[in-house]
């Protein structure tokens, strides 16, 4: 994947966590103004992302996901990831030594944060990096990884291709969602039929051209919905024609309205301050 950063965006980089002496599971917290972007990189360690309020995008190899303080995404040991900040928020690393990644899930995504998860979450990172192995920092670690276990995967995630036609029709509508080219469109500028582009598509993400089109807009919109920019023209500026394709649209995908999740959001970023 490609990683362009936004024009003027400020850098900031992620802490490095890969001495093998360390605790097995490590805590880290990071305060982000709106704007920064932690530039490509990887840990050795398995990586747990969590921001307990405003929005974080993370975007990797394997594709990009959005995480609200509801939520924190999964990345294996050795995934390369960046982070975009698209408001102030404090950002909760986790890192989990290879060993203690064994039974947890196979596949980056984002994962659902409980109550009791946010707690250990956010226990660890107040301990820090430099604290020294004890038994009360053990067994957080040791909760923490057991909370991990299989849950379930949530709908945040906008899978991406390897082959690098289809990467670059993707990444161009990442730049500008609203871009109006079809798929028929698209299959004309790379020289080949509709049926071939749409199979190679749906090959290359596991999803049908117009779905993950779809799921690129509402995920765009979320950051949108965080920076109280008015719904009308966050449908516009997503490429939606109206408020209310908008709102059915996101309300088919995430099980209620704009208005409702942008409301939830800011109610739990009020709740952590």
């Amino acid at each position: 994947m490609e990683f362009p950063s936004p024009p003027g965006a400020p850098l900031t980089f992620a802490p490095a966590v890969a001495n093998p002496l360390e605790r097995p599971v490590i805590g880290v917290a990071m305060h982000y103004s709106a704007g920064h972007i932690v530039p490509p990189h990887q840990h050795p360690r398995g990586h747990l992302i969590y921001a307990d309020r405003g929005l974080l995008r993370v975007e990797a190899d394997t594709g990009q996901w959005l995480v609200p303080p509801t939520a924190a995404v999964w990345l294996r040991p050795g995934v390369r990831h960046r982070l975009v900040v698209p408001v102030d928020l404090q950002a909760h690393g986790i890192y989990l030594r290879k060993d203690m990644c064994m039974g947890l899930p196979e596949t980056d995504r984002v994962m659902p944060v409980s109550g009791l998860l946010k707690e250990l979450i956010l226990s660890l990172t107040a301990l820090g990096r430099q604290a020294p192995v004890s038994r009360r920092a053990d067994l957080l670690g040791q909760l923490l990884v057991e909370e991990l276990r299989a849950p379930p995967s949530l709908p945040f995630h906008l899978p991406w291709p390897a082959e690098t036609e289809i990467r670059e029709v993707c990444q161009t509508l990442v730049r500008n969602p609203s871009h109006p080219a079809t798929a028929d469109d698209w299959a004309s500028i790379l020289a080949v039929s509709s049926k071939t582009f749409h199979r190679r598509f749906l090959k290359n993400t596991g999803l049908p051209f117009g779905k993950w089109r779809q799921h690129l807009r509402l995920m765009t919109s979320f950051t949108l919905l965080m920076q109280g920019m008015p719904i009308t023209q966050v449908a516009l500026n997503s490429g939606y024609d109206s408020h209310s394709a908008y709102a059915t649209a996101f309300r088919k995908q995430f099980g209620q309205s704009p208005s409702e999740f942008a409301g939830s959001v800011e109610k739990s970023s009020r709740l952590t301050k």
